[in-house]
């Protein structure tokens, strides 16, 4: 048997290079060893974008697109929309009944979030219990492991805190304590130096036209100490020979020595890195071309059959052991 996996998206807006190699990459290979379990998480979404809501279906089908292109396959993984497994709302309910305030309250993300974000109220109660929503996403399936980065793993701690916690109070084990799957892909940063985010309006998305894939290259910050050509460059700092390292690993010991031997300029730099970035999206656009509506709507109702299967059997041993009516589950 197979261990299982439970990773999700929140369907927020279009994905993009970081979700690239920070997630789908890492998904694709996932499906060779593991029962694989990949979620969009449009309650998650819910919670920071309740004020837009009518965005969160149509990115939901655009998402599952850009899986089904990234080489996830729906014959090898459950891939379902959060929203038709209600489970996930009721589990939820339980988890936030024993969980205590301050746990959540000081997930660093909750605060970094409520700094960063703009133009949005996300001083909500909703928002300050999505880590629980996530608690109750990974245990409904029981996963062994959730594939995370190093920012991550408070909420995955905060899980196991969880788990421990119900324990105790039920007086009987029902959850196994997820591990965390530590993702190798290193840290890609936004245009502006920050980390990539759709939040942060700082990413390139791997969706986007050729013209706008090379105009948000060349918005990328370089080497701030590099006022002239002819000042020396530092790449171990430059955002730009950052991708450079990540995507063209052939060729960017080259690069770094001629940037810091001032024999090439960041507009230069830019503009080829732009070709790179490019030819890198172009086979993922015409894939993403392939899928209609209709079968990416088929291909969610089918994994909601069998997440369901699996909530509803997790969600029958909460029950009995909290002395809820089994009724519906």
């Amino acid at each position: 048997m197979k261990q299982r996996v439970l990773s999700g998206m929140r369907p927020t807006g279009q994905l993009h290079l970081g979700h690239l190699v920070g997630a789908l990459a890492n998904w694709k290979q996932l499906q060779d060893t593991y029962e694989c379990f990949f979620m969009v998480a449009d309650y998650h979404a819910l919670m920071s974008e309740y004020e837009h809501a009518e965005r969160i279906a149509q990115a939901t089908i655009d998402n599952v697109r850009d899986w089904l292109a990234a080489g996830i396959d729906p014959k090898q993984s459950v891939i379902f929309r959060q929203s038709d497994v209600p489970e996930h709302a009721e589990l939820f309910t339980v988890l936030a009944i024993m969980t205590p305030l301050g746990w959540v309250e000081r997930v660093p993300t909750y605060k970094e979030q409520l700094r960063e974000v703009k133009g949005r109220d996300l001083a909500t109660y909703g928002f300050l219990g999505y880590p629980v929503l996530q608690a109750a996403d990974i245990l409904l399936y029981k996963a062994h492991a959730v594939p995370v980065g190093e920012d991550q793993l408070p909420h995955l701690e905060l899980t196991r805190e969880i788990v421990r916690r119900v324990h105790a109070v039920l007086k009987t084990d029902i959850f196994p304590e997820p591990k965390a799957l530590l993702t190798e892909a290193p840290k890609l940063l936004g245009v502006d130096g920050r980390k990539m985010s759709k939040s942060y309006d700082n990413a390139i998305e791997l969706s986007a036209p050729e013209a706008s894939v090379r105009a948000d290259v060349q918005k990328m910050f370089t080497d701030p100490t590099r006022i002239k050509m002819s000042d020396p460059g530092h790449p171990d700092t430059c955002n730009v020979c950052g991708y450079w390292k990540m995507f063209a690993p052939e060729r960017h010991a080259r690069m770094w020595e001629e940037c810091r031997t001032s024999t090439r300029g960041c507009a230069q730099n830019k503009k080829e890195l732009g070709d790179v970035v490019v030819a890198l999206t172009e086979p993922f656009r015409a894939a993403r071309a392939r899928h209609t509506t209709p079968e990416l709507e088929r291909i969610l109702q089918d994994g909601a059959q069998k997440a369901r299967a699996v909530a509803r059997q997790t969600m029958a041993e909460v029950k009995r052991a909290v002395g809820l009516s089994l009724e519906a589950a």
